[in-house]
């Protein structure tokens, strides 16, 4: 039988590559996933200098990062979830504003799609209208882009 202890211990570089090898990360996020693996004698430096190395060699990049949770995202929320999301997980801001002007060019067009797929049916009364209204502003979208989704769909009635 496989006995775990006599596996070798893992470095902070191994473990860095098994998570980019699963997806993208951004700078700090695998900083804070190495941290777990830190021994009492080891250093926080040694943590920056193995992402530094990975950014120079262009294995991790917040640019790639930022491009991958946008799309991965802009089925499912609005801008504001997803720069939100990306301002945690410590995605410079020039990054972020750039993910804005992709994100708003096809804004209303992702609320109308998730408010279909959603509801699909106007809302009849005022309480329909702001459950609706709930539903894409916790999915992220501002009020204006609510705003038009459902009165759009009003006025195809």
């Amino acid at each position: 039988m496989f006995n775990k202890k006599s596996q070798p211990e893992k470095s902070l570089r191994q473990h860095a590559l098994e998570y980019l090898g699963k997806r993208e990360y951004s700078y700090k996020e695998l900083g804070q996933k190495l941290k777990s693996y830190l021994d009492v004698d080891d250093d926080v430096d040694s943590i920056t200098a193995i992402l530094d190395d990975f950014k120079t060699r262009g294995w991790l990049s917040d640019a790639r990062f930022t491009e991958q949770m946008v799309h991965a995202r802009r089925a499912k929320f609005g801008s504001s979830k997803i720069i939100h999301e990306l301002r945690e997980k410590g995605v410079e801001s020039s990054l972020i504003e750039g993910a804005v002007e992709q994100l708003k060019e096809t804004e209303l067009a992702s609320a109308k799609e998730i408010w279909q797929k959603k509801y699909n049916q106007a809302p009849a009364n005022r309480d329909e209208w702001a459950k609706q209204a709930r539903f894409l502003q916790s999915r992220g979208f501002g009020f204006d882009t609510i705003k038009k989704v459902l009165s759009t769909q009003t006025d195809d009635d």
